[in-house]
């Protein structure tokens, strides 16, 4: 079997994310999406909530399942017998640092490789970092993010939760 895992934080999952998984169906015969849990890190939302988000979005997609992991990459993989790791590109610098850790990865792993999905023109600038300061700033991100995501950003901005 061909198992896939797409690390990230998925903070929030943008269209960006939905197209690669998308297009990466066709690839691998199961896709984990590995939600990654950084300690230094401190995301918008939780991950849990980001695991609803996918669970909701691939709800008639058998292939794909979120896991939460922390920790190696090559780890998550190994859990989930995962063969190979997927990874979206959106520009030429995206490779560079991509790839330094897809030759980490194989170092720490040589039964994992990492396969490139470049992302669409339409989401070259969809990155949930800038996603992010859109929703601390008060913006429409209804262009950027799925329905179910949308619909939990409405819900924690009126309940004040987002700017606290």
């Amino acid at each position: 079997m061909r198992i896939g895992l797409f690390p990230g934080t998925f903070d929030p999952v943008t269209f960006g994310h939905i197209d690669i998984i998308d297009r990466a169906l066709s690839l691998f015969d199961k896709l984990y999406i590995g939600i990654g849990v950084n300690a230094n890190k401190q995301p918008m939302f939780p991950a849990e909530v980001r695991v609803q988000w996918l669970n909701e979005i691939f709800r008639n997609e058998s292939k794909v399942e979120a896991v939460i992991y922390e920790g190696l990459t090559v780890e998550c993989c190994r859990k989930v017998g995962a063969n190979y790791i997927l990874r979206g590109i959106r520009y030429v610098n995206d490779f560079e640092y991509e790839k330094a850790i897809a030759d980490m990865n194989r170092s720490l792993d040589e039964n994992v490789e990492t396969v490139f999905l470049t992302c669409l023109p339409k989401y070259t600038s969809v990155a949930s970092t800038l996603v992010r300061d859109v929703i601390r700033n008060g913006g429409d991100v209804s262009q950027f993010v799925p329905d179910v995501v949308l619909k939990t950003i409405r819900q924690m901005e009126a309940a004040h939760l987002l700017f606290t």
